[in-house]
C-alpha cells in the first residue's frame, strides 16, 4: 500500500471517530404557553359618584281666584257686626255668641256642642254673599259655617268648613239632615285655625259654593227658596272650640 493509500484511509478512520463523538442536535421544546391573565373583575372605584337628576315635578297651574261680588248686583247691605240686634245672641255654661270689636264670636266651652245665631232679617231669596270665618280655637273635625235660606220652621241649607281641610253642604228640612255635597277637601282650604273667605251664590234651585275665591262646588233643590242667614260651630272633639265672623256683604244678583 502506498503512501497516499494510507493517508486516505486514516482521514476517513479519523473522520468517523469525530463523527461518533459528536453530540445530537437537541430536539427544539414544545413552545411554552404564555399564562393568560385571570379576569377578576376589580371593583372600580369612583371618587366623586354624579348626582342624581331628579325628574322636575309637573308644574301645577295656579288656580285663579274669582272677584264673583264684581259680576253680582247691586249691593243689598253689609253687617260690620256692630250692632246686636240683627243677631240672636246669647250665653250658657255649654256656649256663647257674642259681639264684639267687628265680630261676632261663637264658643263653645264643651266637647260635642252645637251653637249657632240666627239674623232676624232680611229675607233673602236670590243672591250672593260672602263672610270671613276667623277660627280661634279649632281642631280636626271641628266644623264651623252658615246656614242659607233658614225658615221659621228652623229648616236650612247649612253651608261647612272642617278644621282639618274640608267642606261640605247639607239640608235640614222637617228635622231630618240630608247630604246635598258630601265632605270634601280642597287644597286651598286651611288645616288649622285660619281665616276663610265663605262665598253663597244662590239663585233659584242652583247654589254655588266658594272658599277664599275658588270655586267648590254646586247643588240643585227646589225645596227652600227664601230665608234668613244664621251662623254655627260645633265642637267634635274633647275640648271645645271658638270661631269668629266678619265682613259680612250681601248683594242682588244682576
Amino acid at each position: 500500500m502506498n503512501t497516499r493509500a494510507q493517508i486516505s484511509i486514516l482521514v476517513f478512520l479519523l473522520s468517523a471517530l469525530l463523527a461518533a463523538c459528536a453530540a445530537p442536535p437537541p430536539t427544539p421544546l414544545p413552545p411554552t404557553a404564555t399564562p393568560t391573565a385571570t379576569t377578576t373583575p376589580t371593583p372600580t372605584i369612583v371618587w366623586f359618584p354624579p348626582t342624581n337628576t331628579p325628574t322636575a315635578a309637573p308644574t301645577l297651574a295656579p288656580i285663579p281666584t274669582l272677584d264673583l261680588a264684581s259680576e253680582a248686583g247691586p249691593e243689598l247691605f253689609r253687617d260690620d257686626f256692630s250692632d246686636e240686634t240683627f243677631w240672636s245672641v246669647s250665653g250658657s255654661a255649654q256656649g256663647a255668641a257674642a259681639i264684639a270689636n267687628n265680630h261676632i264670636t261663637l264658643t263653645a266651652s264643651a266637647s260635642k256642642v252645637y251653637l249657632y245665631t240666627l239674623r232676624r232679617q232680611p229675607l233673602l231669596s236670590n243672591f250672593y254673599l260672602e263672610i270671613t270665618a276667623s277660627p280661634n280655637l279649632c281642631r280636626g273635625a271641628d266644623e264651623y259655617g252658615l246656614f242659607i235660606r233658614t225658615t221659621a220652621d228652623f229648616d236650612y241649607y247649612r253651608f261647612g268648613f272642617s278644621c282639618d281641610g274640608r267642606a261640605h253642604v247639607d239640608r235640614l228640612y222637617r228635622g231630618a239632615a240630608n247630604a246635598m255635597q258630601v265632605w270634601a277637601g280642597f287644597p286651598f282650604l286651611p288645616a288649622g285655625p285660619a281665616d276663610v273667605r265663605l262665598g253663597v251664590w244662590a239663585d233659584g234651585q242652583e247654589l254655588r259654593f266658594y272658599a277664599n275665591g275658588h270655586y267648590l262646588f254646586s247643588v240643585t233643590d227646589s225645596v227652600l227658596y227664601t230665608g234668613t242667614l244664621g251662623l254655627y260651630i260645633r265642637s267634635a272633639g274633647e275640648a271645645g272650640m271658638s270661631v269668629s265672623f266678619s265682613d259680612l256683604v250681601v248683594y242682588s244678583l244682576p
